[in-house]
C-alpha cells in the first residue's frame, strides 16, 4: 500500500461484518490486523451512520489478541483506566503512550541492527582465524605464536 494513498477504507455493517472497499470483499478482524501489521493505515466507517469507528475496531482487535494471550495490561493499570476514565488518561494515551511505543520500536530496531553487525563481525573474525591468520585477530600472536621463540636470547 502506498502511504500517499492515505488510509484504506472499510465499512462496518450492523451484522459485525467488515467490508473492504478497495478489494470489494468482506474481511475478518484478523485480516484487518494483518494490514496494520504490514504498516498499512486503515479507516473503518459505520455503513449506516457514516461515523468513524476505527478506534473501536482497532480496540476490538487488541482485545481479541489479549483474550488469546490472557493478558493485555496489568490489573492495576486497568483499575486506573476504569477509575479515572477519559479525564486523566486520554491525553496520556493519545500523546505519551504513542510516543513511548514509537521510541521503543526505534530503539529496539537500532539495538537489533547493532547486534547483527556484531554477529557478522564475529563470523568474519572466525573465518579469518580458521584460515590460519590468527595474527590478524590476536594481538599477542607475536609473543606466543609460532616463531616467537626465535627472537629469545639464549641464556645457556
Amino acid at each position: 500500500m502506498d502511504p500517499m494513498e492515505g488510509p484504506r477504507v472499510y465499512k462496518k455493517y450492523a451484522n459485525r461484518r467488515i467490508y473492504d472497499t478497495f478489494a470489494s470483499g468482506y474481511v475478518t478482524l484478523e485480516e484487518l490486523a494483518e494490514v496494520v501489521r504490514q504498516g498499512g493505515e486503515v479507516k473503518v466507517i459505520d455503513a449506516k451512520t457514516k461515523e468513524d469507528v476505527t478506534a473501536f475496531i482497532l480496540t476490538q482487535i487488541v482485545l481479541e489478541q489479549a483474550k488469546r494471550k490472557n493478558a493485555l495490561l496489568p490489573s492495576p493499570v486497568l483499575h486506573l483506566i476504569i477509575q479515572y476514565g477519559d479525564n486523566v488518561l486520554l491525553e496520556f494515551f493519545e500523546t505519551y503512550l504513542q510516543q513511548i511505543a514509537r521510541n521503543y520500536i526505534r530503539y529496539k530496531k537500532t539495538v537489533d541492527d547493532q547486534f547483527k553487525r556484531w554477529l557478522d563481525l564475529g563470523m568474519g573474525l572466525s573465518r579469518a582465524g580458521g584460515r590460519g591468520r590468527t595474527s590478524e585477530i590476536n594481538p599477542f600472536a607475536a609473543f606466543w605464536g609460532p616463531g616467537a621463540d626465535a627472537d629469545k636470547p639464549n641464556d645457556e
